[in-house]
């Protein structure tokens, strides 16, 4: 007789077809040594559960174990929120410069060396870059402005419950996500973020007695800028390359990460109404075998919020009142929390007197190849300086002429030793470098034997 009728927020057409998208990308990397999967589709505006798919089920060797709430280390999924957390105490802007260099950190344990999913460093880059990019020790470097007590505190304010040891515990590494977090908590924390840093609690079932509670956690300003910066695919070339599954044909915030070891991918994002929140990998704790965050967990979130948005193609995030949008060195748009704007910036941020040279890279470069993004999405950059906006300068590599003149030109790796020339006006060698690719080219662009 206490029996009562529950209804869910679930939506049955969204979960039928979460489930089968899963299932069928699952299928498709499991001779990669890949499982499990989790997926999580919540509402932005009133946090309904619409689709929940905790475990691969018969494809999964723990089909009982709920891939939502289990805990597994978040990756890179995290910095979103310390780099909010340093634009809110405007301790830098999204064109502030941080020198992306190998940084030595003494923790209690000894001493920590940060380095990047490349094992390579880009030097001076933005804000916007860095996090776009998922570089790491640029996010060490903010997490020591900010830090890891703040931090620690943020994130659990934004419902990460589960984050119970010490700031030494954790330290520096922190910011890369060492920390063990589910994906109900990411997706709520991402959820945030779309809804402008006001944050509440999701549902599962309709309660009318139950009203949500709502409270701040991010200025509108930083969700913004957060949100602006996770949707530009051009700031995260470098690392993803123009087109990949993170290129959506309507606007999309997206970060992916990928635990130590390659043993979780995450894919997280949101457009305007929704969030999506994907996690491969395996209950069991085993590491994949050359998968990465954009070929593990982000083909299927591309599926799922295309699905979201078939008929009903999402807008751009409008700027929050206040937000000034002003130029910065590289001669892009960025936009700035009140007050933090720079006053007057060169065009170039290089004096006049500087002549044409090669920038990047610098004689000596090693550059590794990366097994886990795939070969195609590999990308080198020469960078020249000054600005040259007469196009008066073309690139040699090895010999041949590229055929660009642009100052900053994107080149696909081939091991071995390189010799790249910029040649000036009437032909003149203004820059000449030597460096060297390491890394097997045909083992990448193999289709694995087994």
């Amino acid at each position: 007789n206490n029996a009562a009728n529950v209804v869910s927020t679930l939506d049955w057409r969204l979960q039928s077809f979460t489930a089968e998208i899963l299932r069928q990308h699952l299928l498709s990397v499991h001779r990669q040594n890949v499982k499990d999967g989790a997926v999580l589709v919540v509402e932005n505006k009133t946090g309904d559960v619409l689709a929940y798919i905790g475990s691969s089920g018969d494809l999964s060797s723990a089909r009982y174990v709920n891939g939502i709430h289990a805990k597994r280390q978040a990756g890179s999924t995290l910095k979103p929120f310390l780099y909010a957390a340093a634009f809110e105490k405007k301790l830098l802007t999204a064109a502030s410069m941080i020198d992306d260099s190998p940084l030595d950190i003494s923790v209690v344990t000894g001493i920590y060396r940060p380095r990047n999913y490349d094992s390579q460093f880009q030097g001076l880059v933005n804000a916007r870059t860095a996090l776009a990019s998922s570089l790491n020790v640029p996010a060490v470097k903010i997490l020591q402005l900010v830090g890891v007590e703040p931090f620690l505190q943020k994130l659990k304010h934004i419902g990460f419950d589960g984050l119970d040891e010490s700031d030494d515990f954790y330290g520096p590494s922190i910011a890369l996500g060492s920390a063990d977090v589910s994906l109900w908590e990411l997706v709520n924390a991402y959820r945030t973020l779309a809804n402008e840093g006001i944050w509440s609690e999701m549902r599962l079932t309709f309660d009318m007695e139950t009203k949500p509670s709502y409270r701040r956690e991010f200025s509108k300003e930083a969700s913004f800028i957060i949100s602006d910066i996770l949707s530009d695919r051009e700031a995260r070339s470098n690392t993803f390359g123009l087109e990949s599954p993170l290129s959506t044909r309507f606007w999309t915030a997206v970060k992916t990460g990928t635990s130590k070891d390659m043993r979780d991918n995450w894919c997280i994002g949101y457009s305007s109404k929704y969030t999506v929140g994907v996690w491969v990998g395996n209950f069991s704790g085993e590491p994949m075998w050359n998968v990465s965050g954009i070929t593990g967990a982000a083909p299927v979130w591309v599926e799922i919020i295309d699905w979201l948005h078939r008929s009903d193609p999402d807008q751009p995030k409008k700027p929050a009142t206040g937000m000034l949008s002003k130029k910065n060195l590289s001669e892009r748009a960025e936009w700035f929390i009140k007050g933090t704007e720079p006053d007057t910036i060169s065009r170039t941020g290089i004096s006049p007197h500087v002549s044409q040279h090669i920038a990047y890279p610098v004689t000596g470069t090693i550059i590794a190849l990366d097994p886990d993004i795939p070969y195609e999405q590999q990308k080198v950059f020469f960078e020249s300086q000054p600005i040259d906006n007469n196009n008066s300068h073309r690139w040699v590599l090895d010999g041949e002429d590229m055929s660009y003149s642009w100052t900053h030109v994107g080149w696909t790796p081939v091991a071995g030793k390189h010799t790249l020339l910029l040649i000036g006006q009437e032909n003149k060698v203004v820059g000449s470098v030597n460096f060297e690719v390491r890394g097997n080219t045909e083992q990448l662009t193999e289709k694995l034997p087994y």
